[in-house]
Parts: C-alpha cells; structure tokens; sequence
C-alpha cells in the first residue's frame, strides 16, 4: 500500500503510473512560471515568507512545487454564464500541484459551459530546491526509501487556510466576478479532494454551497450539520479504493442526512484529470454538470 501511495505521486502531478514490479523513474524540467491572467494572491503566507517556486514539466504537462504563497486564478465564461463558480484545487500530495491536467483544462471546460472556475495554487511542503536532488529524492521516494520529505496523511494547516481564503475571497468578490455568492462550490483532485473534504470538516460556517472531491480519500469524514450536498467519483482500480476500505466517505455523509452522489467508474485509475482515453472515466465532467443543475446550481442569469 504504501509503494502505491508513494508511485500515485507521481499520477497527482499528471505523469504516467508506476508499475509494481519496478518503480519508474521520472524526470522533471524546469521551465519560467507561466502566465496566469488576474492571479490574486491570498492573504495567508507570513509577510516574510522566501518565494521559492519552482515550476516544472514532465510529459508535456505542467507543475509547480515549493509553493509558498498562495493564488488564485480566474477562469470566467467568454459567453453566457450560469451564475455557479467553482474553485479548482489541483493534486500532487502536498508536494507539488498539477496544475494543468487538475487544474486550467478543468476551469477551461467549466467556463466553457458557463461556469466561473477558480484555479487555487495552494502552499505545499518543501522539496529540495535544487531540481537534481529533487528528481533523485523523488524517484527514491517512490522506490521505497525515507529522504526527507513524503506526502502527509491530512491536510497540511497552510493548504486548508489557501482553501478557506479562495472560498472567502470569491464570496466577497461575486458581484466583481458575476457569480451568485450562494452558488460556489468546492472541487478537489486526490490531495486536493482531501482539501476539500477538510474545508466541509472545519470550515464552520464559511461552507461552500456544493463540494466535489474527484478521486479522494475514502475514509470516513466528521459530517458538519451544514454540510453541502457532495459529488464523489473514483475508479474501481484506484489505489485508493479497496475491498478492506469499502467506501466509508459515502457513509458518513449517508448517515449525517446530507445529500450526496457517488460515481464508482469502471476503470481509470488514479490521476485521471478530466478523463483518461480509453478508459470509463472519460466523460465524469458532463455527470458532475447534469448533478449541478439537478441541484439547482446552473439557474440562468
């Protein structure tokens, strides 16, 4: 379990998976920090914090880690908008964000159909800053080896305050935006769905209207009597799922009365992003869109 923990890192941050006999090895290049239109940068990095992110590409797709202030990027309807907006959390084990596969193409397809969308670049532990180290450290990593650094088992403090910051700063900001500040939802990707299962558990009474972890942790969750109505998707060959875990994340919500809807796909396993070809995944987002306006969340404006 833990060797398919460790190789699924490397799915979070949009590379292929690991195979059990032999773990892979996988190589990062360092590239500038992209453009990212109307970035906002939130409020909850210490003022002396260093800038030390460290944007990268493996297999075409972009990353970054190091982050150490947070931002949020919007991506809103060119055409009719809908009035919902979604913040976006991309995954990468708290180690790094997979910010286009999990992050821009969601937001992209969400603004497409009339969605405002919410790229959040949230803080992330540190890794070696020199890029050879990192690559090292990490292949080991994954191999098996202690190096330093490993994805934690919980919501780091700094991510949960990233999340509740975005929440809080596109409700104040909704009229900016044109969104309706009681349509906002929540969507996470694998470390970013265990955001947004810690922004239901302890965001009080700054709650998202609508949550959606995309292949998270199943485990069993504190179920806050405010809770929105959820969306859960997984693959059936997601290491996150197994025969001993059951789904206890759908049980918790299930027992607390709050509304929920659970997609157990096929095939696709963990990473998928928007949906991996040639696989039964292809095609959740169109679910997840039919569920918002079941729910009442794409009224016209």
């Amino acid at each position: 379990m833990i060797r398919a923990c460790l190789s699924a890192i490397a799915a979070l941050l949009a590379i292929s998976s690991a195979t059990a006999q032999e773990p892979p090895r996988f190589r990062y290049d360092v590239i500038e920090a992209p453009l990212q239109p109307g970035a906002v940068t939130l409020p909850t990095a210490p003022k002396d914090a260093p800038d030390r992110e460290q944007w990268m590409t493996q297999n075409g797709s972009i990353g970054v880690r190091n982050v150490s202030h947070a931002t949020l990027t919007p991506v809103l309807p060119a055409g009719p908008s809908t009035g919902a907006a979604v913040i976006v959390a991309p995954g990468g084990g708290f180690l790094g964000l997979s910010m286009d596969a999990e992050g821009w193409q969601v937001a992209r397809w969400l603004a497409n159909h009339g969605i405002a969308a919410f790229v959040l670049k949230y803080r992330v532990l540190p890794t070696p800053r020199d890029n050879a180290e990192w690559q090292d450290k990490f292949n080991r990593m994954i191999g098996g080896e202690s190096v330093g650094f490993a994805p934690p088992k919980d919501t780091p403090p700094e991510a949960l305050a990233d999340g509740l910051a975005a929440l809080a700063h596109v409700r104040d900001n909704a009229a900016r935006y044109g969104v309706d500040p009681k349509r906002i939802g929540f969507m996470g990707f694998s470390a970013g769905g265990f955001l947004t299962r810690s922004v239901i558990e302890k965001g009080g009474a700054a709650m998202p209207d609508f949550a959606a972890p995309i292949y998270p942790n199943m485990a069993a969750m504190s179920v806050p009597a405010n809770a929105p109505p959820m969306f859960v998707t997984i693959a059936a060959d997601d290491f996150l799922l197994t025969r001993e875990t059951g789904l206890p994340l759908l049980d918790s919500y299930r027992s607390a009365g709050k509304p929920i809807e659970f997609h157990l796909i096929a095939n696709g396993g963990h990473g998928f992003g928007l949906g991996r070809e040639g696989t039964a995944s292809a095609g959740w987002i169109e679910t997840f869109h039919r569920w918002l306006g079941a729910i009442g969340m794409l009224k016209a404006r």
